[in-house]
């Protein structure tokens, strides 16, 4: 059997020691304007005694920023005397994209959420994926990973889990998800769940939740704040941070199957029949697609495969063949 190398990450944080951390997990990174160079990954750790260890991350795409705002301000607040157990906080998860505003990375085009499990000896992004699977993720027992739509998307606000296999960890979820207090809460349905983040840590057996908070590449004062206040929520219900929570009324949502989603056939400019929110009944137009190529040229209309509340859609205004144009969930209460 081959045995796995070594990870070339080494963090200048100590896991184990109590008190609060603020550093970096160092990753060597050879290139033309640093021969010895590295990519410097911020970490902080917040541990008082014994507990549970909740892992939270944002900035697993570089151009969604509810994660790393909220988190990095949560590295400015957080005390050792609130924490019941460790929280660990990586606000800037795929630092490289963060730093370039890109969904991946700038060195070798990873997108970290399709690389997992990673490799010791691979690209960088492969080797950030590695360290998550093997040293950060047995360390946890809840794992919040915070996204929103980035440039290219934008969604109804919501937190989310996955429907699992496992009975008590799929409930766990759900509990962990509706803490998080989002409007809206999704069960939701991946198309293609090779490589997450997300599956990494289900596989694992860790609570995972994650969210999206909105898109179109920046963040609002309202998405901001129901980051915050999400974030917290799950540390109380885990039991890392005294308090109550700060509940609120949320919209459950389900994504049950690949009828959710409507792509688009062709490239163009994209009109939106509906607004996020909206109830779309089935066969309803819910977008059309008109050439940039000619005029006169009737637009081809894409229709809603199920009922429900356009929960998502494709941003900014030109698509391209293959793009998701519109998601609709179903509405469970």
């Amino acid at each position: 059997m081959t045995q796995l190398r070594d990870n070339p990450i080494s963090p200048t944080v100590d896991f184990a020691r109590d008190g609060v951390q603020h550093g970096f997990l160092k990753l060597p990174y050879s290139r033309d304007d640093s021969a010895w160079g590295a990519v410097m990954i911020p970490v902080t750790v917040v541990k008082n005694g014994s507990g549970p260890t909740a892992l939270l991350t944002g900035g697993n795409h570089g151009d969604e920023y509810e994660g790393p705002l909220a988190l990095a301000k949560l590295t400015q607040s957080l005390r050792a005397e609130d924490v019941s157990g460790r929280v660990i906080i990586i606000p800037f998860m795929n630092t490289p994209a963060v730093q370039a505003g890109t969904r991946t990375s700038p060195i070798d085009k990873g997108n970290l959420n399709r690389s997992f499990p990673g490799k010791p000896d691979g690209s960088v992004t492969q080797k950030i994926a590695d360290y998550f699977q093997r040293t950060l993720l047995p360390m946890a027992d809840v794992v919040l990973d915070i996204h929103s739509g980035g440039k290219t998307l934008d969604f109804l606000p919501f937190a989310a889990c996955h429907m699992l296999a496992d009975k008590a960890q799929d409930a766990a979820c759900e509990a962990g998800m509706r803490a998080f207090a989002a409007p809206y809460s999704m069960r939701m349905l991946e198309l293609d769940a090779v490589g997450m983040y997300d599956t990494a840590a289900e596989e694992q057996g860790k609570v995972f939740v994650t969210s999206e908070l909105g898109g179109g590449g920046s963040s609002t004062a309202k998405s901001l704040a129901i980051a915050e206040r999400g974030v917290r929520n799950l540390l109380i219900h885990f039991g890392l941070l005294a308090g109550e929570i700060d509940a609120a009324d949320s919209v459950m949502l389900d994504m049950p199957d690949g009828d959710c989603f409507v792509a688009s056939a062709e490239d163009g400019l994209l009109e939106m029949c509906s607004d996020l929110g909206d109830h779309v009944e089935k066969g309803q137009v819910i977008a059309r697609v008109h050439s940039v190529q000619r005029t006169g040229s009737a637009p081809s209309e894409y229709h809603a495969k199920r009922s429900g509340v356009l929960a998502a859609r494709h941003f900014p205004g030109l698509v391209k063949g293959g793009d998701t144009i519109a998601v609709v969930a179903d509405v469970l209460g």
